[in-house]
């Protein structure tokens, strides 16, 4: 199994568990909005992806009129929705490992670059990563392919062959694919295998444990 000494990790539904304050957000936001509210469970989906790509593309707004709601979401999110979510069981060990194995890790995320910065400040683990990049207030970097190769670029990384894309959506699959690296689908997140085989992920992690097994194939 190839070794990777370049991993990036996605970070909602992958490092953490952002259920609670992800959903909060968008129901604030709906209901700001005037969006009718769906159960709970069919806003899982809207874990992963950018807010602003949700709301266009499942809840039909145009730009400006997801830009709009984004901004309702960002409200709620700052104050509360931010550290309403956990970080996954065996992830800290995980990266513990990683890093004392001399891997460069990073984090790129659709969420705002700053929010990222804080969530990881909070739980103890923003030590680990060499660069956390993620999107901008202003909407203008908000695809995950944009952001995996800006965080390649800020970390200067060079050798493709030996990085890795770890994330539960397609998002970060593709993402991966068009920054020309491989990719490792997790399924403790909140992405289908379907999802993730149909994306095109190079490698399957069932949990965090398999995900171990797959990075440190040697331990």
């Amino acid at each position: 199994m190839k070794t990777y000494t370049n991993i990036v990790f996605d970070l909602d539904g992958t490092l953490t568990d952002p259920v609670v304050g992800i959903t909060n957000s968008f129901i604030y936001a709906m209901e700001k909005y005037g969006i009718p509210v769906p159960e709970r469970s069919e806003l899982l989906k809207l874990i992963g992806p950018p807010p602003l790509e949700s709301f266009q593309e499942i809840y039909g707004l145009s730009r400006e009129e997801a830009t709009a709601a984004v901004r309702y979401y960002r409200e709620f999110y700052r104050e509360k929705g931010i550290f309403e979510c956990s970080v996954f069981p065996g992830i800290e060990d995980l990266l513990k490992s990683l890093n004392e194995e001399g891997r460069t890790l990073m984090v790129a995320t659709a969420k705002v670059e700053q929010f990222a910065e804080i969530v990881l400040e909070h739980f103890g683990i923003a030590k680990y990563f060499t660069c956390i990049a993620g999107s901008d207030m202003a909407n203008t970097i908000t695809h995950k392919s944009e952001i995996i190769k800006a965080t390649l670029k800020r970390c200067a990384i060079t050798d493709p062959e030996h990085t890795v894309m770890v994330g539960d959506r397609m998002h970060d699959i593709l993402g991966a694919k068009d920054a020309g690296i491989d990719s490792i689908g997790i399924l403790y997140g909140y992405g289908t295998r379907e999802e993730l085989e149909n994306a095109g992920a190079d490698l399957i992690a069932e949990s965090v444990q398999d995900l171990k097994r797959i990075l440190s194939p040697q331990v």
